[in-house]
């Protein structure tokens, strides 16, 4: 391929036709940036949504929330904490939630016990209760809808009755019974 300059034509040195070949690499990398784009740009479109409306406005009008509803407080009582750290607490909602608790501190480290309990009703109808009390015993709950084990077959009990029987026999032979000794005759 003759390269044809514009010396030639008007005195300049500036070629007029380029050797192509050493330009293929730019054209390939141009191709396939081409080609990322592309898909960039269908990906956008199929991502967007179908319709637009404004976010729905919920709790407190913070948009973008649904809080639901609005159920009325029917009752709420709070005494204390005062002074000597006394205090109680109850309330109830229109849908049937009811909270109430009680607490004051004892012993020297002032810690408080209290006690008190929830209720509520689950979708199908059932009623939920729980009660509890959390002082210096722990933290114990009271409430049919806890798991409890099941009762211990009549083998484990037995076994259970013969190991506590066999402790008794050890612990009444204990006074009567000297262990070996180590020392085999030296002090």
């Amino acid at each position: 391929m003759a390269i044809i300059s514009s010396e030639d034509l008007a005195g300049s040195k500036r070629p007029l036709l380029y050797n192509w070949s050493a330009m293929l690499p730019l054209a390939y990398y141009s191709i396939s940036m081409f080609v990322i784009f592309i898909c960039a740009l269908v990906a956008m479109a199929a991502a967007a949504p179908d319709y637009y409306r404004p976010p729905p406005t919920g709790f407190y009008g913070i948009p973008g929330t649904y809080s639901g509803p609005v159920i009325p407080i029917l009752k709420d009582e709070r005494e204390g904490p005062d002074a000597s750290g006394v205090y109680s607490f109850e309330f109830e909602t229109g849908n049937g939630i009811k909270r109430e608790e009680q607490g004051a501190p004892q012993g020297p480290s002032g810690a408080v016990a209290m006690q008190g309990g929830w209720s509520f009703t689950f979708p199908d109808g059932s009623p939920a209760d729980v009660s509890f009390v959390a002082d210096d015993a722990g933290y114990r709950v009271e409430s049919d809808l806890l798991p409890t084990p099941h009762p211990l077959p009549a083998h484990a009990i037995a076994q259970i009755e013969k190991a506590r029987r066999e402790d008794a026999a050890a612990a009444a032979l204990s006074g009567r019974y000297s262990a070996p000794r180590t020392s085999y005759g030296y002090p």
